[in-house]
């Protein structure tokens, strides 16, 4: 998977949330998004994602660019998954339905129901299908969010902090969920201020401050060599304790 942006720019009023931000990623599996509160992440991830149009500048993936327009986005949201840090689940609908609904409603699949059954299986699930999320634990309905958006076999699933709201056991628990999606080979680009996973599961990591990619390389050489002060500095604070 390649990822090509040149000259992002997102502004929001007079906050500039991008500043000319170019990145050239070439990854296997996971990209992951890293860098102080504030210094652009989720807002790069979300264009990425098709969820917010860039003021200026250009996107190509895997050579294809993006186009930013209605149609073009529809089509682009339509090839890819989401999860966000507050699951951002129907609180009216069961387990079942909330990851069956997109896959009857947006997708139009005749095995909605099978699908969804099979995502919730996968992620251990099975036995809570038919409660509702106020019925589940927080790892429990960030798996729902997981299983819905994986249940329609996305071309690239993004995550924004998907263990920000959750305590120190479901942060493993969904941790270890992310990790196994390796080995059914998902590309995946996450926003995390988890280092230590990022380290272990990331191939390439994109380090984003000032609204700007200040660096981009494979994660043992970031970790172990970062080139540029200011991620030398973040990674200090960030491993220190």
């Amino acid at each position: 998977m390649e990822i090509h942006c040149e000259g992002l720019r997102k502004t929001y009023g007079v906050h500039t949330a991008l500043d000319r931000l170019s990145l050239d990623a070439n990854f296997a599996h996971t990209l992951a998004l890293i860098g102080p509160s504030g210094g652009g992440k989720s807002t790069l991830l979300r264009i990425l994602a098709g969820l917010e149009i860039p003021d200026a500048g250009t996107i190509a993936v895997s050579g294809v660019p993006m186009v930013f327009e209605e149609r073009q986005m529809q089509q682009h949201r339509l090839r890819s998954g989401i999860v966000f840090q507050n699951y951002n689940l129907f609180p009216h609908l069961t387990a079942l339905e909330n990851v069956e609904l997109p896959l009857r409603e947006v997708h139009k699949l005749p095995d909605a129901r099978q699908r969804a059954l099979d995502a919730l299986e996968r992620f251990r699930l099975a036995d809570h299908t038919l409660k509702k999320p106020s019925e589940l634990s927080g790892g429990q309905r960030q798996r729902v969010a997981i299983a819905r958006s994986l249940a329609a076999d996305p071309e690239l699933l993004f995550m924004d902090e998907p263990t920000a709201a959750l305590d120190p056991e479901m942060t493993a628990e969904v941790l270890e969920v992310i990790a196994g999606l390796r080995d059914s080979k998902q590309p995946l680009i996450l926003v995390t201020h988890e280092m230590g996973f990022a380290r272990e599961t990331s191939d390439v990591v994109a380090f984003v401050s000032s609204g700007r990619v200040l660096e981009c390389q494979p994660s043992p050489s970031f970790f172990s060599s970062p080139r540029t002060p200011e991620a030398g500095r973040f990674l200090e604070r960030i491993l220190k304790y």
